[in-house]
């Protein structure tokens, strides 16, 4: 009697604990979006963002012209217009969540944003944490010449005088071509506005090695220099996702490719940089 008493509580609490896991399943899996979260293979970032109508975008707003606050301490720039054109072709809002620089990257790991859009080099060795775009900006070391120059690249810099900012970027890769055999002389200044002021004004200076930054910068003040050749030394800015968001990066790519083929990355240039000679 006591045996078959036994049996009957083991199979009540059996039930009973059965029918608890299978209510608390229904009420997990009938969470918003969170049948979407646990399937393998979706992207939820971008399920979200379509729920929400809404691209959360975090930068670091003290980086001009790509992102700085206004009188008003509204954020604008560059990123902020491209962000927003962007997401246009997709039909949704920009949300700009402002944020120091070095916890970028942590917001998109722990969801506080879908995308980070404020010049953010492009690292290899994170790819395995993060996804990148394909970049939008070459930030890296440019050769300039004056206008009117006839250098056309590196291989004309021989017996010529290039200007660099001392110990930038712009400074070692003088110091790699040299140690091509390319016998330039390099001719350091303090800073990237004393180089770019040596070339304009100073006839023994023949070319500088300047990050593009600074050159748009000085191009769009209307200093009469110009870029000749590729990069020197790649920087590429590039907008940072989750990893596992597949379609995100999609059709982040395709919104990218349509903004340059209609001339809006470069109207975004020169809004921000002022225009190129």
């Amino acid at each position: 009697m006591i045996t078959r008493l036994s049996r009957h509580r083991r199979l009540l609490l059996l039930a009973i604990l059965l029918v608890s896991v299978l209510a608390l399943a229904a009420t997990i899996f009938s969470s918003d979006g969170l049948i979407t979260r646990l399937l393998p293979g979706r992207d939820h970032t971008w399920t979200d963002m379509e729920a929400r109508g809404v691209w959360r975008v975090g930068l670091d707003p003290s980086f001009p012209p790509f992102e700085m606050l206004d009188e008003e301490g509204k954020v604008i720039g560059f990123d902020v217009d491209l962000a927003r054109a962007m997401a246009s072709t997709w039909g949704m809002d920009v949300q700009v969540v402002a944020l120091g620089f070095d916890s970028l990257l942590d917001a998109v790991v722990a969801g506080k944003v879908d995308s980070v859009v404020s010049a953010m080099p492009y690292d290899p060795r994170a790819t395995r944490d993060y996804a990148y775009s394909s970049p939008y900006f070459e930030a890296g070391v440019r050769l300039a010449v004056r206008e009117d120059s006839p250098i056309g690249g590196v291989e004309d810099l021989a017996g010529r005088v290039v200007a660099v900012e001392w110990g930038s970027m712009g400074d070692m890769v003088g110091r790699r071509l040299q140690r091509e055999d390319i016998d330039l002389e390099l001719a350091p200044y303090a800073g990237p506005d004393e180089a770019v002021a040596a070339l304009l004004d100073d006839p023994s200076v023949n070319a500088l090695l300047v990050d593009n930054v600074t050159l748009r910068q000085e191009q769009g003040a209307g200093a009469a220099i110009k870029a000749v050749g590729p990069a020197l030394e790649s920087n590429p800015y590039v907008i940072v996702l989750p990893l596992t968001a597949t379609s995100l990066k999609e059709h982040v790519e395709q919104a990218l490719a349509t903004i340059s083929d209609t001339g809006q990355m470069e109207e975004l240039e020169d809004t921000w940089f002022g225009a190129a000679p």
